[in-house]
């Protein structure tokens, strides 16, 4: 009797169900088929390949923002820096160049010196100190056409907004050779143009005057120095 297919062994139908190769059946016949049952027909959406995802566009704006922020960060720290380089070069030039001045005026100053004591019209004048200021002493080195050096010690401070002022004396009337401010331990060491063609010195003194000087004497004298043949 010959065997129906409902009693054909679940094995065996699996083995031969797998022995076969899976072929999709051609779009036209699934069509017919969905149809036959009453079922719309399909078909595959094609994949898009022109557009990304909405998410991979936000993605790739995150990122490209976060670069930038960092960049941006970056370029400002940078120029910081930069900034702050520009500002040390800045002070360091200005340093030298008070510096460079400094010794200039320093180097003018020791030719001028040089200039007044070793000219052949050189005076030297001795100022003593007066009631005022028993302890100063000062020295004068002249020359009518090099110029003058001052040096003085044991100077009294300056009461504010005053200055020592040095004069020529003479038979006319006092000439002012320039203003003295002495250091903490009241020592003066100055030179000074020549005073101009001005007559026979008879003295040398020291008073102390208003800041930027006066034309003529009005304070008490600090030093004095009696001139010869000057």
């Amino acid at each position: 009797m010959a065997a129906h297919d409902d009693d054909l062994d679940p094995d065996i139908a699996q083995a031969l169900a797998q022995s076969v190769d899976q072929v999709d059946p051609p779009a036209a016949l699934r069509d017919r088929v969905l149809r036959s049952v009453g079922a719309p027909a399909t078909r595959p959406r094609a994949a898009s390949h022109g557009t990304f995802p909405s998410w991979l566009a936000t993605a790739a704006l995150i990122a490209i923002a976060a670069g930038l922020s960092v960049y941006t960060f970056l370029l400002r720290s940078h120029i910081a820096t930069l900034e702050a380089e520009l500002r040390d070069a800045i002070l360091r030039a200005e340093a030298s160049t008070t510096q460079l001045a400094e010794v200039r005026r320093t180097a003018s100053d020791a030719q001028s010196r040089i200039a007044v004591l070793t000219a052949p019209d050189m005076s030297r004048v001795e100022l003593a100190g007066q009631t005022v200021a028993p302890q100063a002493s000062g020295r004068v080195f002249w020359s009518r056409t090099r110029g003058l050096v001052f040096t003085a010690s044991n100077l009294p401070a300056l009461p504010p907004g005053r200055t020592y002022q040095l004069w020529v004396v003479t038979a006319q009337a006092p000439v002012s050779a320039g203003l003295l401010k002495p250091d903490a331990n009241g020592a003066v060491n100055a030179v000074f143009n020549p005073p101009g063609n001005i007559p026979g010195a008879t003295a040398m003194a020291v008073t102390i005057e208003p800041d930027g000087g006066v034309p003529a004497p009005t304070g008490a004298m600090y030093l004095v120095g009696t001139a010869k043949g000057v």
